[in-house]
């Protein structure tokens, strides 16, 4: 088996999909399991260890968000949601109930690869836990130090605590739940007008245009994205 290739279990109850999917990984030397059904995925997430679940919310015998809890009562695996389901309440409560990213039907194959490549590289972690890195953008938790370009940014300690919830999940979209619950330890209310506020403040230090954001993507209804591949030549630092 190639290095870098990975054991996907995809749980989707349309055989085409389950057959495009196997045909497009195994192109790119990955192994493929397959379930159609919510207790066929739970049973082989548990019992056959993939590195990676590929999981349909609309499955014939119960909804994805309950497969999702289920598997991380017993497991942190990695699990990217594609289904059909595009609305900001579908992707919020799949990714608060445990899912480390939502994709929508139809989907480009190329983007579902990116999606994947990133939720691994946070599984692997940065080779230094001290130090994060985003392109240009270092943060260096020892030392508390954030340098754009190395060039030295002084951050808030909330700005601080923000950036580094989003580095240490760059890629993965983050519900404005989940970030207020581990920056403010609350669930709500006043905090969602800070939250903002903040990201505006970060953002102004960081970006290098804030009308197009390089770092801090807005996921509309639902939260925010640190990018982890960059495209320097539409944005050029």
């Amino acid at each position: 088996m190639k290095k870098n290739s990975l054991k996907i279990l995809v749980a989707d109850d349309e055989k085409a999909i389950r057959q495009f999917l196997r045909a497009s990984l195994l192109a790119y030397q990955h192994s493929v399991l397959e379930a159609e059904n919510g207790e066929q995925t739970i049973e082989k997430a548990l019992e056959l260890h993939p590195d990676l679940l590929i999981l349909d919310l609309g499955l014939p015998d119960m909804d994805g968000i309950d497969v999702i809890r289920e598997v991380r009562q017993y497991s942190q695996i990695p699990i990217i949601i594609l289904s059909v389901r595009s609305r900001e309440m579908d992707k919020i409560s799949a990714l608060d109930a445990g899912a480390d990213d939502y994709l929508t039907k139809p989907f480009g194959m190329g983007e579902l690869l990116a999606r994947i490549r990133g939720v691994m590289r946070r599984v692997a972690g940065p080779t230094d836990n001290a130090i994060y890195q985003v392109g240009r953008l270092k943060m260096d938790l020892v030392r508390r130090r954030v340098t754009l370009e190395e060039r030295e940014i002084a951050l808030t300690p909330t700005e601080f605590d923000l950036l580094q919830f989003f580095m240490q999940n760059a890629g993965k979209v983050l519900t404005h739940h989940q970030i207020i619950e581990k920056v403010w330890g609350t669930h709500a209310g006043e905090e969602g007008r800070l939250l903002r506020v903040n990201i505006s403040n970060l953002r102004h230090k960081i970006e290098p245009d804030i009308n197009r954001p390089l770092y801090i993507q807005t996921e509309l209804g639902v939260g925010y994205r640190m990018r982890d591949e960059l495209d320097t030549a539409h944005h050029p630092l």
